[in-house]
């Protein structure tokens, strides 16, 4: 008798977190043809418009053309070898900038006084576009990898160092109340409250400093290089190669969106403590 009670039990319990799985399941399958879903139908306008003559082949080569220009490159090892050269490019700046930026946003967001001193000259540094320094940086360091990399590295800085200050001083002030009467320590506070509730602004400050990073390593590639995917770009357009240009523009694109995947893949995994809408129709 005991062993029917506990299978009427499980039994039900099993087919409900099946189903559960499942619809989860054919939620992500819909999400994700309804991501790729414009990009489809934008892909068949153009190729479409391409073989009937509307568009100039010059100005806007066909997807297929495009898709040919890539299987070119890809297999003459052309293109792995300046994704290479810009891929480290951008985790070196990133690495430098972001880094300083963490360290220089969790400094002045616990100090007032560090804020009145530093904060007014910072914020009037994150106004300055990358075009308009990087000519200096050309000047100062030349154009080897130093002028590039610090180049990323001072868009890298900004986006991390706001979204931590901001991320520091939005953190409600009854956890420090609950700190007090659990008799926490500075370190302690700091470690196991404050920089905890930051998380949120601190991953978005990384997503936003990575893909400032490939900008600026557009411009730092195409002001004066002879490698990477923005020298690509610039020397295909030089030349009218049009389709290079799209190829270089879709290798951008393609990894930008797979870095940021990568941290919002490590930003949900971490945050998984937070409660927070996610939009009508998610699971």
């Amino acid at each position: 008798m005991q062993v029917g009670i506990e299978k009427s039990v499980v039994t039900p319990l099993i087919k409900k977190k099946s189903r559960v799985k499942n619809r989860g399941l054919s939620i992500q399958v819909s999400n994700a043809l309804l991501s790729i879903l414009l990009p489809v139908i934008l892909l068949i306008v153009w190729e479409g418009a391409g073989a009937l003559g509307k568009l100039n082949p010059i100005l806007l080569p066909r997807p297929s053309t495009i898709m040919q220009e890539f299987v070119s490159l890809t297999a003459s090892g052309e293109l792995a070898m300046h994704l290479g050269v810009s891929a480290w490019r951008a985790l070196l700046g990133f690495l430098l900038g972001g880094g300083l930026g963490l360290a220089a946003g969790i400094w002045v967001g616990f100090s007032y006084k560090t804020e009145r001193l530093l904060d007014p000259s910072l914020q009037m540094l994150r106004t300055l576009p990358h075009l308009a320094i990087a000519p200096l940086f050309i000047l100062w360091f030349g154009f080897g990898e130093a002028s590039k990399i610090l180049l990323i590295a001072k868009g890298c800085f900004f986006p991390l160092y706001v979204n931590t200050f901001l991320g520091i001083r939005s953190v409600d002030g009854k956890l420090f109340d609950v700190g007090r009467v659990l008799q926490f320590s500075q370190w302690q506070m700091i470690t196991k409250l404050i920089i905890p509730a930051s998380l949120p602004n601190i991953f978005l400050g990384i997503r936003l400093s990575i893909g400032v990073a490939w900008l600026g390593l557009v411009v730092a590639e195409m002001m004066g290089s002879s490698t990477g995917i923005g020298f690509l770009i610039n020397d295909a357009r030089s030349f009218s190669l049009t389709s290079v240009v799209f190829v270089g523009i879709i290798v951008f694109a393609i990894v930008g969106k797979l870095s940021d995947s990568l941290v919002k893949l490590i930003e949900r995994r971490m945050l998984r403590w937070q409660d927070s809408y996610k939009g009508e129709g998610s699971s």
